[in-house]
């Protein structure tokens, strides 16, 4: 008889166990809308937040629109239409979604801009991103560092400009963080750029698309560096970086008389890293999105749980409607002195994945 209470007993004990278990799994959905898969760190991005998400309890809906603007709305209005709980959105085009997002919020789906600005809309909730103006301080300090150390002989400094895709607020924040260190040294004369073409509206590449930017390059090398050398390109992500690399080395640059001209990056994406280990592109910005994970569920459980979310800035984000709540994190510079300190170090990539 006892044998048999106990047994019972445990069985109870098990199937509660396994009741709060499926509980503890039955939190709510979570939609995620990532823009593309073209670049890594997007599907690094979806991949920690899907598990982050997972491990607090969540379900979650990862949607990738591969840079299809409306691809994208129809997954954010899908989602909307399952009623998920929370929404995590990474824009193609921050401007093109405040009709869905007064939907969402007509059903008390709370919304969170993840690294892009959701702008024009009143509907979003808070926001999760690095310093985007450290970024692009962080790569023309770099850039410069770069052109002191291979071009300390140089009177005057050639230097190309390239910004990111106009339809991402974060790009005008790389360019003009970038700027308030470069401006200073273009006014004075040290860096020459040569093409005179400066500001988003003219050295914005859409898309991010790297193959614009090569073809880029390849006018600017035949319209104005027939004669002269190009020794600088402020590059503001590794994918453009290794367009514009592809077109330098492809009239000569990086053998005999042609040094390698200073190129930066961002996303520390594996392609780049391997490029600066070979003494292509100079460096990168590091910036960890397990960390941004990390913040986004952190902003959602205290929302649906009825907190107030962590932040750290209230001032810099205006999408045009309001100043939205956010929450900031720290980008890495990262070049050949320090890639396997930040990158190995932390874990975010094993040491086989790059050498």
């Amino acid at each position: 008889m006892t044998t048999f209470t106990n047994g019972l007993m445990a069985l109870a004990l098990g199937m509660g166990i396994c009741a709060g278990s499926v509980l503890a799994q039955d939190k709510g959905t979570i939609g995620i809308a990532m823009p593309t898969k073209s670049s890594a760190r997007w599907i690094s991005d979806g991949n920690s937040m899907v598990e982050q998400f997972q491990a607090a309890g969540y379900e979650a809906d990862l949607q990738y629109a591969e840079d299809d603007i409306p691809n994208q709305l129809a997954q954010i209005e899908n989602m909307i239409t399952k009623e998920v709980d929370a929404l995590v959105i990474a824009a193609i085009d921050g401007t093109t979604l405040s009709n869905a997002l007064a939907n969402a919020a007509a059903l008390d789906i709370p919304v969170i801009a993840y690294d892009r600005l959701i702008r024009d809309s009143g509907d979003v909730s808070y926001y999760a991103t690095f310093d985007n103006f450290k970024v692009g301080v962080q790569q023309a300090e770099s850039l410069v560092s770069g052109l002191e150390s291979n071009f300390g002989d140089s009177e005057t400094w050639n230097v190309e400009l390239f910004g990111g895709s106009p339809d991402d607020n974060n790009a005008y924040f790389f360019y003009d963080g970038a700027m308030s260190v470069l401006q200073p040294l273009i006014d004075s004369g040290k860096i020459n750029v040569k093409s005179g073409q400066m500001g988003m509206d003219t050295v914005g590449t859409l898309r991010w698309d790297g193959a614009v930017a090569q073809a880029r390059m390849d006018n600017l090398l035949s319209a104005h560096y027939t004669e002269d050398q190009v020794q600088g390109l402020l590059s503001p992500y590794d994918g453009l970086s290794i367009g514009i690399l592809s077109s330098l080395k492809g009239v000569g640059y990086g053998s005999g008389n042609l040094p390698m001209p200073i190129v930066t990056g961002q996303d520390a994406e594996i392609p780049s890293v391997k490029s600066i280990l070979a003494g292509e592109q100079y460096s990168t910005v590091f910036k960890d999105t397990r960390e941004l994970a990390r913040v986004t569920v952190g902003m959602v459980e205290a929302l649906l749980g009825g907190g107030e979310p962590e932040i750290n800035d209230t001032e810099t984000y205006d999408n045009g409607v309001k100043v939205v709540p956010s929450y900031l994190l720290e980008p890495v510079s990262v070049d050949a002195s320090n890639w396997e300190e930040v990158l190995i170090g932390s874990g975010y990539y094993e040491k086989s994945e790059i050498e």
